[in-house]
């Protein structure tokens, strides 16, 4: 069974994405099991001295699921199960290895469109787990 792996974090060029894959679906020869997942940044500095690890984790599930929301309505609208996840740490590397710790055939991932110029400046996710994945990625614009 294909496993596509489609990150998500909220933004409207992330539900923009979705959306534009759910379109994209009927080019699959079976349906395929897709996997949401939101990464959420770790909270630098000297925070745990003040916060406790179970606060800062409940912070992180309520976060990312704020961030998975009008992923998982637009596929339940369109009639299609998902499973949804979250994780800690820099979003490249998280997609990256989520991907191939999952098995997943494909990840499909919307770029964030900042423009060439600032791009190149900048870098964005979508380049970087370009760059880093063994595991083929569709850029949907």
């Amino acid at each position: 069974m294909l496993k596509i792996l489609l990150p998500v974090d909220g933004s409207d060029t992330s539900n923009k994405a979705v959306v534009d894959f759910i379109k994209l679906l009927g080019w699959y020869r079976e349906t395929p099991e897709i996997h949401l997942l939101n990464i959420q940044l770790p909270l630098h500095g000297e925070i745990c001295m003040f916060i406790g690890k179970e606060n800062i984790a409940q912070y992180h599930q309520e976060e990312g699921l704020k961030g998975l929301q009008a992923a998982r309505d637009l596929l339940e609208l369109a009639g299609i199960a998902c499973q949804f996840h979250i994780v800690v740490g820099d979003p490249a590397e998280m997609i990256v290895r989520y991907a191939a710790e999952k098995q997943c055939s494909q990840i499909v991932i919307g770029p964030r469109g900042l423009g060439a110029v600032k791009g190149l400046l900048l870098g964005s996710v979508a380049s970087k787990v370009m760059q880093l994945s063994i595991v083929p990625v569709l850029l949907v614009k």
